[in-house]
């Protein structure tokens, strides 16, 4: 369906603009403010918090949006997650690979976002995602296709979602993304085959059943 494809252009769905860069720097530690050896993992050691988040921006900008961060709120959500990177970075261990760690954290942050839009949707009366806004750039048709595929993701479910845009999107193998967010394999294959039927059935219609003609 071209998710893949769609997902490969950070300037579709925006990025940290260079203040929200500047803030996460800004709390990088000084030399003399490093954790001891004692206090950090040896996977850890060789790792800078500067270059995790030089490497790895656009990859969490993108795939914070497709779990449903609204645009205007992508910079700010993306600052949270480089801040919890940063605090927690020392006790990275190794024992899974950088990226599925990384998007652990990111799927823990989206979580929290729409719980807190959620308790603000229900003491407000204005309600809805901002919509994407569209660029000059693009062609309409090609527009169309990625408002309708996030449509199509804004209707699925949180875990869903997040499985869809972990495997389908970002490419993890399924045993990554279950333990990004934390469900049995099985569970996992099955969340995502009911969300691509939805998608399928938001992009090109439902699959016809059994008797039912296709058009």
């Amino acid at each position: 369906m071209g998710a893949r494809e769609a997902d490969q252009n950070p300037a579709a769905v925006g990025a940290p603009s260079n203040v929200a860069a500047q803030v996460v720097l800004s709390y990088l530690p000084v030399s003399d403010a490093e954790p001891s050896p004692a206090e950090t993992h040896p996977a850890a050691a060789a790792l800078s918090p500067a270059q995790v988040f030089s490497d790895h921006v656009q990859d969490v900008a993108r795939l914070l949006r497709r779990m449903g961060v609204a645009p205007g709120d992508l910079e700010d959500q993306c600052q949270e997650v480089f801040l919890v990177v940063l605090r927690r970075l020392p006790e990275f261990r190794g024992d899974a690979a950088l990226r599925t760690w990384l998007y652990a954290i990111c799927w823990r942050t989206v979580q929290g976002y729409r719980r807190a839009r959620a308790r603000r949707a229900r003491h407000s009366d204005l309600g809805g995602e901002p919509a994407v806004e569209a660029t000059q750039e693009r062609a309409v048709h090609a527009r169309a296709c990625l408002d309708r595929l996030q449509c199509a993701l804004d209707a699925l479910d949180e875990a869903r979602r997040a499985i869809f845009v972990l495997y389908e999107v970002e490419g993890l193998p399924m045993r990554e993304v279950v333990e990004v967010v934390g469900c049995p394999l099985q569970t996992g294959y099955s969340r995502l085959k009911v969300a691509r039927e939805a998608v399928r059935a938001a992009m090109i219609g439902p699959t016809p059943g059994p008797g039912q003609e296709t058009t």
